[in-house]
């Protein structure tokens, strides 16, 4: 049985194929980004795309973040880059990451980081 149909954007998408569609979430509740408890970034402003919060760059604290050489490309937000944290000496290789110029559909992504690898996002 072929997966209902849906359409999006002008494009066709079957329904188990959701987490591949271009929306959004804002969020307003104070979110904060945490390893070794230690806060990384902290906000009321972050944006949830396929799960993860973008938190605004501005509210990131620099003094934990290494540009790391690493990149990756999703085909509709484009080219990621990487930073490694680093807190207390200890190194989280590419736990974060950012679109420094995306694809139009992914704008709203532009100059926010998100995180993975054991950095925690919660209320």
């Amino acid at each position: 049985m072929e997966a209902e149909q849906q359409t999006v954007d002008s494009r066709q998408f079957r329904l188990n194929d959701f987490h591949y569609l271009p929306f959004t979430i804002y969020y307003s509740l104070i979110m904060k980004a945490t390893w070794k408890n230690t806060v990384l970034a902290e906000s009321n402003d972050t944006v949830v795309v396929e799960g993860n919060h973008y938190f605004p760059l501005e509210s990131v604290k620099q003094e934990y973040f290494v540009e790391s050489s690493s990149h990756t490309t999703c085909p509709w937000k484009g080219e990621a880059s990487y930073y490694d944290v680093v807190v207390n000496g200890e190194t989280n290789r590419d736990a974060a990451w950012y679109y420094p110029e995306p694809k139009d559909a992914a704008a709203q992504i532009k100059d926010r980081v998100a995180f993975w690898r054991g950095v925690k996002v919660e209320e």
